[in-house]
């Protein structure tokens, strides 16, 4: 516990690099969910990895995506979300899209939505049984990075490429809480569902 309450003092702190735990296995697991997971949803996987890498914390948590609909299973992340991200440092290039499955329930903690509609679909399939938290991404983001918007990551797809950039500050400002909750997972709960 000491430990933990140590880590997070340090990231609060600025500090960027922890140490290891000596796990090899990931400790948590994360699924991100939009529509056809190939905007929203692998920018939140590939700003999760950067960031939990940049802490330290790459190893011990799994991070993945999905979409609700299947229409791009296997295709790349659309190109206008692949060069915002590299224009901040994040490489999108290599997933693919896949549609969320009924194991998914199972094998992730965390499996948190993009939108109300996404996460709805989610509510609609989850096992009773499931251990998932379901949820929003910006349910971990502080509420004065959002800007006044919503909880929700909108989808940019039919819109311009300023679009893509605005994806990115909220998935940030989310992932950015998502972290020091992945970092001291023996805190209490963060709100899900402001709604």
């Amino acid at each position: 516990m000491k430990a933990a309450a140590r880590a997070l003092r340090q990231i609060r702190a600025g500090i960027t690099r922890l140490r290891e735990p000596r796990a090899t296995e990931p400790t948590q697991r994360v699924l991100f969910v939009c529509m056809g997971n190939i905007c929203r949803s692998p920018t939140a996987e590939g700003v999760l990895r950067g960031k939990l890498q940049h802490a330290g914390l790459g190893a011990h948590v799994a991070v993945d995506s999905a979409g609700t609909l299947g229409a791009h299973a296997g295709e790349a992340p659309d190109a206008r979300a692949i060069r915002a991200a590299a224009r901040r440092g994040y490489d999108l290039s290599t997933l693919r899209a896949r549609q969320v499955q009924a194991i998914d329930f199972e094998r992730f903690d965390w499996i948190l939505a993009m939108d109300s509609a996404n996460l709805d679909w989610l509510r609609g399939r989850a096992p009773e049984a499931s251990g998932s938290r379901l949820g929003l991404l910006l349910d971990h983001a502080d509420p004065a990075l959002l800007g006044g918007s919503d909880a929700e990551v909108p989808d940019p797809y039919y819109g311009p490429e300023a679009g893509f950039e605005r994806v990115l500050d909220l998935v940030e400002a989310g992932c950015d809480g998502l972290v020091l909750r992945l970092a001291n997972p023996w805190a209490p709960p963060a709100p899900l569902n402001r709604r």
